[in-house]
C-alpha cells in the first residue's frame, strides 16, 4: 500500500501512533459530528456514520466520546460547522499528495497546508493533478500476530475482500469500498480483530524514492497529520526495504 502504509508502520514501531490517540480521537469526533449532521444518529441508517463507527472502534475511542459527538452532530444547536475540502500537491520528488480537511475557517487550513508543503520542499497542485492515480478502497489493519499470513489470507478472502497481504507489522486487507462494512463484520465473527478500518486512497502506481527524499516527504506528512483539520493524508511514495531499515534504525 505504498510508502505510506510503510510511514505507519514505522509510527507504530515508535510508538508515535499511541502518544498521538488524543489526537486521532479528536480528528474522529470531527468526522462523527459531520456524519451525524448530514444522516443522523443511527448508524444502521447512515453509512457514513457507521463507517466512522468502525474506525472508531479499531482505534479504542471511549464510547462516551463517540456518543458525545454523535449528539453534538444531531443537537438542534447550531454548535460547530465544518466545510469538507480536498487539497492536491506534491512533495519532495514529486510524490503525489492527496490532503482531506474538515475545517471550520477554510484560509487558514489552506495557509497551514501551504506552509507545511513550502517547509518540505512541497508545492500545491491543481484540483485533479493528481487523484487520478488514486482509487478509493476499503482498508483493514490486523496484528500480524492474530494468524500466519496463509490462514490470514484465506479468511480474508473468505470475508470477502479483494487482497491481502503483509506489511510490517499488520495485515493489510483492501476491499471495495462498499464492502468494508461487511468484509469487517466478517471479520470479527472469524475473531478477527482490526486495528485499523477505514475507507483510503490507494494509488494505482508509486513511486519509489531514496532515503533524503523519503525523510523529507514523512516529515511532510508528519506535519500535515498533526494539523487538526487535516483528517487524512494518502500519497504514491514508496520505498526499500533497505530504506525503510536505515530510517527505522534512527532516532
Amino acid at each position: 500500500m505504498s510508502g505510506h502504509s510503510k510511514w505507519s508502520t514505522i509510527k507504530r514501531k515508535k510508538g508515535a501512533l499511541d502518544a498521538k490517540r488524543g489526537k486521532i480521537f479528536s480528528k474522529l469526533a470531527k468526522e462523527i459530528v459531520v456524519a451525524a449532521k448530514a444522516g443522523g444518529g443511527d448508524p444502521d441508517g447512515n453509512p457514513r456514520l457507521r463507517t466512522v463507527m468502525l474506525a472508531c472502534r479499531a482505534a479504542n475511542m471511549p464510547m462516551d466520546k463517540i456518543d458525545k459527538a454523535i449528539k453534538k452532530g444531531i443537537g438542534d444547536t447550531d454548535g460547530e460547522s465544518y466545510e469538507e475540502v480536498r487539497y492536491e500537491g506534491y512533495g519532495a520528488g514529486g510524490v503525489a499528495l492527496i490532503v482531506d480537511v474538515l475545517t471550520d475557517n477554510k484560509n487558514r487550513t489552506v495557509a497551514d497546508i501551504r506552509h507545511a508543503l513550502s517547509k518540505n520542499n512541497g508545492s500545491m497542485a491543481e484540483n485533479g493533478a493528481v487523484t487520478w492515480n488514486f482509487e478509493n478502497k476499503g482498508f483493514i489493519a490486523v496484528d500480524k500476530n492474530t494468524c500466519g499470513e496463509d490462514e490470514m489470507f484465506e479468511k480474508a478472502i473468505e470475508a470477502g475482500a479483494d487482497d491481502m497481504k503483509l506489511e510490517g507489522d499488520v495485515y493489510e486487507i483492501t476491499t471495495e469500498p462498499t464492502d468494508l462494512h461487511a468484509v469487517s463484520e466478517a471479520l470479527e465473527g472469524m475473531g478477527i480483530k482490526a486495528v485499523e478500518a477505514k475507507l483510503t486512497m490507494i494509488p494505482k502506481t508509486t513511486l519509489e524514492v531514496d532515503a533524503s527524499v523519503a525523510r523529507q516527504v514523512m516529515r511532510l506528512i508528519e506535519m500535515l497529520e498533526d494539523n487538526d483539520d487535516v483528517q487524512q493524508v494518502y500519497s504514491n511514495f514508496d520505498m526499500s526495504e533497505t530504506v525503510m531499515a536505515e530510517i527505522m534504525a534512527e532516532s
